[in-house]
């Protein structure tokens, strides 16, 4: 059995920046990895270029049943401190809208990044160890796994959610917090397309059609006194099973099957701007040619004409076209679930932070246990989030251990 200070199962973007961290605080590390690859989710992440944090970071970008459970770990590893190890090896990034950091050229770039700071702490990477077993004796833990036997005093598990499962995503770190005696949130896929059937099904003639919306969702009926989600601007895009875009996804974390996502269809309007007001003046003619010429001035031609059909005012009169403006600003769609765990960017629920300490992810009922990452019950919005919170929380076990 190899004797080690710290073992780190995982490694994604959070296991590679906790071990790197840890030895490089004189820890010696193993980091085990059950794939034949280190990093696969960073590679694919950002179209290729990966959105690796976001300037905007903040508690609140942050869904969670506690949701003061990621404050601590965010005030002491902020978004300028990621940048700073990113500048340091003269990687050229750009910012995009809403405070998205994206690298230049390719995300190989963030992971040959976190694999020299590895390297810089001698961190013993162990990749295709699999079948791996966790057992605690009296001075820390036993790992089995296919690639032999290891021990250590503390043990952080990295190993993630569920979503892109083609990309090695399991159910380990859920396994093993039950195995310990943690309660689990349960898991759900975010940051997902959202599919339209039934009567929905009709839009599905649009994919393709993108235009910019606000969407969100209400707090479930049954849980009225809950603080509102909130609202996303951004794109929409309609495809062959549903809605997708970044508006989409964003709302996707926050919903519950069974109730509505809303959509404003004319975000670049005052809030008391009026998207049918050619109909509405002196004089104006009130029929379908009309009414669809005033969706064509601010959509999509595709999707106004769709709407021209599908939301027709039930007449002409000053109430009926002020009822249909009020759901077009507020149009209900009626999701009947996800795209799943393959096409869902992040999994939302996880181990939950009731059983953590907020500043060094460690177990409160076993004393050198972490978990880190995606596989806690945090789950950021869009746009670097995810990758900032990896980044905290690994720092945060790392300096603990």
């Amino acid at each position: 059995m190899r004797e080690f200070d710290v073992i780190v199962l995982g490694a994604g973007a959070a296991g590679l920046v906790c071990a790197s961290v840890a030895g490089q605080r004189g820890r010696r590390v193993a980091l085990l990895e059950h794939n034949t690859q280190p990093g696969r989710k960073i590679l694919i992440s950002g179209g290729g270029r990966c959105n690796f944090t976001n300037i905007h970071t903040a508690p609140d970008r942050y869904l969670s049943a506690n949701p003061h459970f990621v404050k601590s770990a965010l005030a002491l590893y902020l978004p300028a401190h990621f940048l700073e190890l990113v500048e340091r090896y003269g990687i050229a990034w750009h910012e995009k809208t809403l405070g998205q950091l994206f690298c230049d050229h390719s995300s190989r770039q963030i992971l040959d990044m976190l694999l020299t700071e590895c390297n810089r702490g001698k961190v013993e990477l162990i990749l295709n160890a699999r079948s791996i077993a966790v057992e605690r004796d009296s001075t820390g833990f036993c790992i089995a796994s296919s690639l032999g036997e290891f021990h250590s005093g503390a043990l952080i598990v990295a190993t993630g959610g569920l979503s892109i499962p083609k990309l090695g995503a399991t159910s380990f770190a859920y396994d093993l917090a039950r195995q310990f005696g943690l309660r689990i949130v349960t898991p759900r896929p975010a940051l997902v397309p959202l599919l339209l059937s039934g009567e929905e099904a009709n839009w599905t003639a649009l994919s393709g059609v993108s235009t910019e919306v606000i969407a969100w969702t209400e707090a479930p009926s049954n849980k009225p006194n809950r603080q509102p989600p909130p609202r996303f601007r951004e794109k929409m895009l309609v495809t062959h099973r549903g809605l997708s875009g970044p508006a989409i996804l964003q709302a996707s974390s926050y919903w519950q099957p069974g109730e509505p996502v809303y959509i404003d269809l004319a975000p670049q309007l005052a809030k008391d701007g009026c998207l049918l007001a050619p109909l509405l003046e002196k004089n104006a003619r009130r029929d379908p040619q009309t009414f669809r010429q005033a969706l064509r001035n601010a959509l999509p031609l595709r999707l106004a004409n769709h709407l021209a059909e599908a939301a027709a005012p039930a007449g002409w009169t000053n109430v009926a076209i002020e009822t249909t403006e009020r759901e077009l600003r507020r149009y209900a769609f009626h999701p009947t679930g996800t795209e799943g765990y393959e096409k869902a960017e992040v999994t939302a629920g996880g181990i939950d932070t009731r059983d953590l300490h907020a500043r060094t992810m460690e177990s409160r009922t076993t004393p050198g246990l972490y978990f880190i990452g995606e596989a806690v019950d945090v789950t950021g919005h869009l746009g670097g989030f995810n990758f900032q919170w990896a980044w905290a929380s690994a720092v945060a076990a790392a300096n603990a251990v």
